[in-house]
């Protein structure tokens, strides 16, 4: 699970700053949680997506963008409630889920959506 500002947003996922139709920068699926230090469902999902990050470890991975301080990021992509999940699959266009989603259901989005086993 990794830290990332909007610039490492713009090299390893998306430049929304250039791009006007979506095009993903990574090389393996990914999760964008966007959350903040004092949003209690945040810090409950947390430890689940640690979990999913080290479960697919090389296959996946997973990215925290802080609210607080990526502003201008979080509106690019309308972000209004935390914690809000970007699904990126590899090929497509992303999905976004609100709220502090159960295990089984990030499970399901991972293998399904996203297309890791």
């Amino acid at each position: 699970m990794q830290q990332i500002n909007s610039e490492t947003f713009k090299n390893k996922v998306f430049d929304y700053s250039r791009e006007q139709e979506w095009k993903f920068a990574g090389d393996k699926p990914c999760i964008v949680d966007f959350y903040a230090d004092w949003c209690g469902p945040c810090k409950m999902l947390a430890p689940v997506l640690a979990e999913l990050s080290e479960k697919y470890a090389g296959k996946l991975d997973v990215y925290k963008v802080n609210t607080d301080q990526e502003q201008e990021l979080s509106a690019a992509f309308g972000i209004q409630s935390i914690p809000t999940l970007l699904f990126v699959p590899m090929s497509g266009k992303p999905q976004i889920a609100h709220g502090a989603l159960p295990k089984e259901n990030l499970e399901e989005i991972v293998s399904g959506f996203l297309n890791v086993k």
